[in-house]
């Protein structure tokens, strides 16, 4: 595989942790690298049902030759040691809920207009679907296409939640779990750029994106997803206690 070569010396270094971190504790099904694009900065959009995804998705990417910039919630640059390898390998902070929350859209677009490869989870946190099925998103991955005009490739992971299940404390890494990584053809916005940026057309690209991911996930899980996706909009008090729906129970935790 076309392992990427970064210039950064810290880079290379968090790389070679991570890497062999992950080949550690998992075995990889990797597919559809040459749906990424090699002329051009893109958007690799990707479900999230674990704090592990981060890791396998800059991992799958990395494998596939190109630099990930994830764009992560910003606390997470004020913990020790993981914010010294977020700021080395220039990932990208999100200040939610603040005055500062676009300047991550702005830092994305001037990394895509660079030729990067800009990684996001669309559903900005981790699903609550009671399956792990992507839920409704966020319109922040949709903006940041319409306004850069660049690819967006779709890209279904799963198998790390057998490593940390969502919102537990319980990391098991042995036996070495299986993880699946599927990226797909980059999803057609184009019918969308002219059009004014409001809200039905935020939804649509959001909804276009996360369909690429649901039908890619119901591939390698080979089951159906939900005919309606699980909205937050609709439960938000979910949303504040970071849990599923339904809530899980202590013991599983």
């Amino acid at each position: 595989m076309p392992v990427a070569r970064p210039d950064s010396f810290a880079f290379r270094v968090v790389a070679r942790i991570v890497r062999s971190f992950m080949f550690a504790i998992t075995r990889r099904d990797w597919q559809g690298m040459k749906h990424f694009p090699t002329d051009s900065g893109f958007i690799a959009a990707a479900n999230h049902a674990t704090d592990l995804d981060a890791l396998t998705f800059a991992h799958f990417l990395f494998d596939a030759g190109h630099e990930p910039r994830i764009l992560a919630k910003a606390s997470l640059w004020k913990v020790p040691v993981v914010g010294w390898a977020l700021r080395s390998t220039r990932m990208i902070p999100v200040a939610r809920g603040s005055v500062d929350a676009g300047a991550s859209l702005r830092a994305a677009t001037e990394r895509l207009q660079a030729g990067d490869c800009v990684a996001i989870f669309p559903e900005g946190t981790l699903t609550r679907d009671p399956d792990l099925w992507p839920m409704a998103g966020k319109t922040g991955m949709a903006r940041l296409a319409l306004a850069s005009r660049v690819p967006v490739v779709p890209t279904a992971q799963w198998g790390a939640q057998e490593i940390l299940p969502r919102y537990s404390k319980r990391f098991r890494p042995f036996p070495r779990k299986l993880v699946h990584l599927h990226a797909g053809p980059p999803v057609d916005l184009s019918d969308l750029y002219d059009r004014p940026v409001d809200t039905v057309v935020l939804r649509e690209a959001t909804d276009r994106v996360l369909d690429a991911i649901t039908h890619l996930l119901e591939e390698i899980r080979g089951e159906r997803a939900p005919a309606v996706r699980f909205d937050l909009r609709r439960h938000p008090e979910y949303d504040t206690k970071q849990t599923t729906y339904p809530p899980l129970p202590e013991d599983a935790r």
